[in-house]
């Protein structure tokens, strides 16, 4: 019976990592499901559902996105030249912005701690505005963060712009294995009030950010796992 079950596992590894690797792409994944999801949504925040809206963009996260293959963008550095996401061969920690957007209080100190003490993870963060507004809000971040920018002005950055910023919306954290497996989307920032001193407040968002990373080392390990027992 114990034979039986280990050649039932190692028969379906490789069909495991084929199913990975043949997934279908984010984008195909996002546009295929997002008029339903937007018109549900809608609804629900007209009535001031605001719980039933969030269970939906869960429930396209979980039921239509996990899986699914990251786009193969390639993104323009605020400093540098252009990052292609294929090129990356580590899990990647990816958070989008506005340029006028205001983080929470010590939610970058915490990112960039975060980046800091992750070195087997490239953090990556697009700012969605013009390389000038991008370069400033850039400022905010360590050098162990790869900032990106993309806008609808410039013409090759449409994909990008439709397939996330107008779909998932900002602040989103896409937590991304390094074979660009989709692990998981989170949208939105923790609400700390301003009076919270800056330490406490540093605290509370590293624990999120730090969940959230945690939920993508587990599975890139459960995948590296796999592909040695392979």
């Amino acid at each position: 019976m114990k034979k039986s079950l280990v050649l039932l596992f190692l028969f379906l590894i490789p069909q495991l990592l084929s199913s990975q690797e043949n997934s279908r792409l984010f984008s195909e994944a996002v546009q295929t499901n997002f008029s339903k999801f937007k018109r549900q949504s809608n609804q629900a925040y007209k009535e001031g559902n605001f719980e039933k809206g969030q269970f939906l963009f869960d429930s396209l996260v979980q039921n239509q996105l996990i899986g699914s293959k990251f786009n193969d963008y390639s993104l323009k550095r605020v400093s540098s030249k252009k990052l292609k996401i294929g090129k990356i061969k580590k899990p990647i920690f990816l958070i989008t912005y506005a340029s006028w957007c205001v983080p929470s209080k010590g939610e970058i100190p915490a990112i960039n701690k975060l980046a800091k003490q992750y070195k087997d993870i490239e953090f990556i963060v697009i700012v969605w505005g013009k390389k000038k507004e991008a370069k400033k809000f850039a400022k905010k971040f360590s050098s162990n963060i790869e900032v990106c920018y993309a806008d609808k002005n410039y013409k090759n950055d449409n994909e990008i712009v439709s397939n996330m910023k107008e779909t998932l919306g900002f602040p989103t954290s896409y937590m991304i294995d390094s074979n660009l497996q989709v692990v998981n989307i989170k949208r939105g920032s923790i609400s700390i009030p301003y009076k919270t001193p800056l330490k406490k407040a540093l605290e509370e968002n590293y624990n999120v950010f730090n969940s959230k990373i945690t939920e993508l080392m587990n599975h890139q390990n459960q995948f590296n796992g796999m592909v040695i027992s392979n």
